[in-house]
């Protein structure tokens, strides 16, 4: 090797050793996007581009941190303005206090920064609850998961479905097997976004559950029960803590569920519901208590049902690399005779790119609503299009 060229290597060498790492490291590892064309595996293709592109995961612990450092200090300046405020004359004192009565949330870089707690989240990505979350209104969303059961197994056929209201006409013997099919669509919209300054979505959702007695040859594979519940909620952005946990978001909502029968095997009824959402790292957990508006006494299809299917549920999902596990339990928050409620448990699991794995289990009264008053143990093993998040 030459002078010359030594020289243009140790130049070189310098040159290199003063780019800052992260600099050097970004130019290195950050691939060209028309490189990621030619690869043909999806995941690896899709992992490219995220590379390309420099797309991070969304760091929810941080926006937290953030957030609570931007109300402590929001909450110091406001101490100062008010402390600042006794010292002027009445007059200005007035017109300052007047002036903060219309200060809109959001006028501030710590208002926004206070919004974006929670960004990233599980319940976030599910609700859109940070400010910066917000995807606009009339977008079709993932409600309560998706799936096709087509084996779906009772420990015990309810053949003789009959209500609690002895005015109902007595109750018509159904032939049925023990094994069937089910499944469940579910999706929801907003339909009206920062009711409240830069909090509060109104939310319509639908959800329908089907079982089909599809390997009931005899009986011409008739569809046993469908469950149509549409559902408004109106949705709040919180952000508090309790034991590690993150409360995101409260609601209140109108749902009604109903079968779409005709006596003797009609069901219905309409609930107030509250929705009260907390997550950490990969956890999820949804309480929901509700009040039944009353039907009437004599038009009741289904009397009682609360002391069934119960008067509020909890539901707690776990994430697991790429399984979810989610558990439901419900409770009519009785005593005696009247103590009853129901146990439900679902498992997503992948089976390829595009194919998911769906267990569920359920034990207790009101898997559907013409077996609202019947308890039973079912099964069932299928496929997912979608789970809770």
């Amino acid at each position: 090797m030459t002078a010359g060229q030594r020289l243009k290597v140790a130049a070189a060498s310098i040159l290199v050793s003063a780019i800052p790492l992260p600099l050097l490291a970004q130019a290195t590892a950050s691939p060209n996007p028309q490189a990621c064309v030619a690869i043909a595996v999806d995941a690896d293709r899709l992992a490219c581009y995220d590379a390309a592109m420099q797309r991070a995961v969304p760091d929810t612990s941080a926006a937290d941190r953030a957030a609570i450092d931007a109300k402590v200090s929001k909450q110091a300046i406001e101490q100062y303005e008010r402390l600042e405020r006794d010292t002027l004359p009445p007059k200005e004192r007035t017109r300052r206090v007047v002036s903060d009565l219309f200060r809109r949330e959001g006028d501030s870089v710590f208002d926004e920064t206070i919004a974006n707690a929670g960004k990233g989240s599980l319940l976030d990505s599910r609700w859109e609850l940070a400010r910066d979350s917000k995807l606009g209104v009339f977008n079709f969303r993932a409600y309560k998961p998706v799936y096709l059961l087509p084996a779906f197994w009772t420990s015990d056929p309810n053949e003789l479905p009959s209500s609690s209201n002895p005015a109902s006409a007595p109750p018509q013997e159904q032939p049925l097997q023990a094994t069937e099919a089910k499944f469940q669509i579910s999706f929801k919209t907003k339909i009206v976004e920062n009711l409240f300054g830069d909090n509060g979505d109104l939310w319509t959702t639908y959800t329908q559950s089907s079982r089909w007695q599809v390997y009931n040859a005899d009986e011409s594979r008739p569809f046993r029960e469908t469950n149509y519940e549409p559902e408004v909620l109106l949705v709040f952005r919180n952000n508090w803590s309790l034991g590690g946990w993150h409360g995101r978001m409260s609601g209140i909502g109108v749902n009604h569920q109903s079968n779409g029968r005709a006596d003797p095997i009609s069901r219905s009824w309409n609930r107030v519901m509250a929705n009260i959402g907390l997550d950490r790292d990969n956890w999820a957990v949804m309480v929901r208590p509700w009040w039944r508006i009353p039907d009437g006494r004599n038009e009741d299809e289904n009397p009682g049902i609360e002391d069934y299917i119960g008067r509020g549920d909890i539901t707690i999902v776990h994430r697991r690399r790429e399984h979810e596990l989610a558990l439901m339990a419900r409770h009519s928050l009785r005593g005696g005779d009247n103590s009853r409620g129901a146990v439900q448990f679902d498992w997503g699991f992948p089976i390829s790119r595009a194919l998911r794995g769906h267990v569920q289990v359920f034990d207790g009264y009101g898997e559907s609503l013409i077996d609202y008053n019947h308890r039973a143990t079912y099964f069932g093993l299928g496929i997912s299009l979608l789970e809770w998040y």
